[in-house]
This record gives structure tokens, C-alpha cells and sequence, in this order.
């Protein structure tokens, strides 16, 4: 990253790289800008490189990896849902939704009671996401929910 911004370019027109070990790296770039790099883009610390175009299709993009969950609950609260779901407690994840740093289907969310339901996606910044799955009624009146996490 730190070489492709020291072409001159500003991060807004740069995506992600996806690093491919020792065979180089694939970065997301804006269209206009992929002749830049070809010309200007030749070294990334002291080792040459090349930049070369690649079709979408071309990309070596890996699957997330997922864990599939399941939780019993008694509400279907964020702050209820998210802590089982990223392993911490129910305080913790207070602090963090008071904080700003969790987001459900994109948008920032302070409330610790907001309701979560099935399609949701909650992420938190530096923790990955979560994706709400099937909400079944137990006998007893709570609720299971599947869950996937994304890591």
C-alpha cells in the first residue's frame, strides 16, 4: 500500500490488495488508474516489480472462511445476539456499541437494544461479521438463532 501511495496517488482511489505469498499481489485500483501504475509503479521496498492489468475474472480472490453457530437467547437484542455470536460477554459488547465501533447492515448503531432479524449483518471493526441466520421459538419461548461468522 505504501508503494502505491507513494506514486502520488490518494488511498480514496485504491481498494484492497490481495497478497499471493511469494508469487506478488493483486491490487483493486480505480479503472482510470491502472495505466498510472503500469507506467509508475516499479519498485515496493528495494525489490523490483511489475505491474501488469488482470481481468476481474483473473483475480485470485480465496472464500471467507466461516463458522456456522448456534445460540439460544432470550431476546433478540444486538448486544444479546453479537456477544454469543463473537465469543465475549454481553458488557463487552455494550462497550463496543456505545463506542461506535459496531455496524448492522452497514450503518453505525449505539443502541445495545437494537433488534436484530434474520438477514442481518452485524460487523465490528476489527472483529469481522456476522450473519444472521434462521430465528426458530424454542418450548420455552426464546430464541434459537443460526449464525454465521465470518473470520
Amino acid at each position: 500500500m505504501g508503494s502505491i501511495l507513494g506514486t502520488g496517488l490518494v488511498r480514496d482511489k485504491v481498494g484492497d490488495i490481495l497478497v499471493l505469498g511469494e508469487r506478488g499481489a493483486q491490487a483493486i485500483v480505480a479503472p482510470e488508474l491502472v495505466d498510472f501504475l503500469t507506467l509508475h509503479l516499479s519498485q515496493v521496498r528495494s525489490v523490483p516489480v511489475k505491474a501488469q492489468p488482470v481481468e476481474w475474472d483473473e483475480l485470485k480472490v480465496r472464500p471467507p472462511q466461516t463458522k456456522e453457530l448456534t445460540t439460544v437467547e432470550a431476546s433478540m437484542r444486538l448486544d444479546a445476539v453479537a456477544s454469543a455470536g463473537f465469543g465475549m460477554s454481553r458488557s463487552k459488547m455494550v462497550d463496543l456499541i456505545d463506542a461506535g465501533d459496531v455496524r448492522v447492515n452497514w450503518k453505525t448503531i449505539t443502541q445495545a437494544s437494537h433488534p436484530l432479524t434474520t438477514g442481518d449483518l452485524v460487523a465490528i471493526r476489527g472483529k469481522g461479521r456476522l450473519a444472521i441466520g434462521d430465528v426458530a421459538i424454542t418450548k420455552k419461548d426464546r430464541y434459537r438463532v443460526n449464525l454465521t461468522r465470518y473470520l
